[in-house]
């Protein structure tokens, strides 16, 4: 079971079991993890946890989240890992190593705009999955709105976020039994709908994505494919 270790820089704070896919941190009370901290954000990061595997995402915080000293955006989480938010750090330990071959890749919302934050052209050729005795399928994002309809993302990784960072963060994780998306987060102020997939809010749980799903999210408007690797 990944956990977090909560100290004030002098006292152990806290332990956290990491049991939930969502885990919010912030100083505002309706977060999963309130840090009482004025150096840290109403609503700082979160941390997404699938499977065996954390990753955390910071959420446009003031001061930023650093991680072993480095200021990050989005990180994988390691066993060992120090999470610096403010005056507290947090501590990640988990019992499974992540497969740094199996990274995340992201993508970035903007109006009427599609792009890979990973620098990769989209739609282009993605490495294909492992052989399996049955033909591979990769799934696909496809953007239906705005200027740039038809741009489209292969999901070859474990992770793929999509979204605006700071205003509305969705995460799509590739399992072994398909393709799941689950809310990460965002600032709660900025007037949009929640995330949804076909009308339906996503909510706070992961939601397996099936043949021609329509997702909303950060004012865009993207369909769900499979597509033989």
């Amino acid at each position: 079971m990944s956990k977090l270790i909560v100290t004030d820089g002098k006292d152990v704070l806290d332990t956290i079991e990491l049991t939930s896919e969502r885990i919010t941190i912030g100083r505002h009370p309706d977060n999963s993890l309130q840090l009482n901290d004025k150096a840290v954000s109403g609503h700082h990061a979160v941390i997404v946890n699938i499977m065996s595997e954390s990753f955390l995402e910071d959420l446009d915080s003031t001061n930023g989240t650093l991680v072993n000293g480095r200021r990050i955006a989005k990180h994988p989480l390691s066993t060992g890992d120090v999470i610096t938010m403010g005056h507290h750090t947090l501590k990640y330990e988990a019992d499974v190593q992540i497969d740094e071959d199996a990274l995340e890749k992201t993508m970035i919302l903007r109006p009427g705009e599609l792009a890979s934050a990973t620098g990769e052209t989209l739609g282009s050729a993605a490495a294909a999955a492992p052989a399996t005795p049955t033909k591979p399928q990769v799934g696909v994002l496809t953007l239906t709105s705005g200027a740039n309809a038809g741009k489209q993302l292969q999901l070859t990784k474990a992770l793929t976020t999509v979204g605006r960072p700071g205003v509305q963060v969705a995460a799509v994780t590739r399992r072994p039994d398909g393709y799941y998306i689950v809310h990460v987060g965002g600032q709660k102020d900025q007037g949009l709908p929640p995330p949804s997939v076909n009308g339906e809010s996503i909510g706070g749980h992961a939601r397996q994505l099936t043949e021609g799903d329509e997702i909303k999210l950060a004012g865009a408007t993207l369909s769900f494919s499979l597509i033989d690797a």
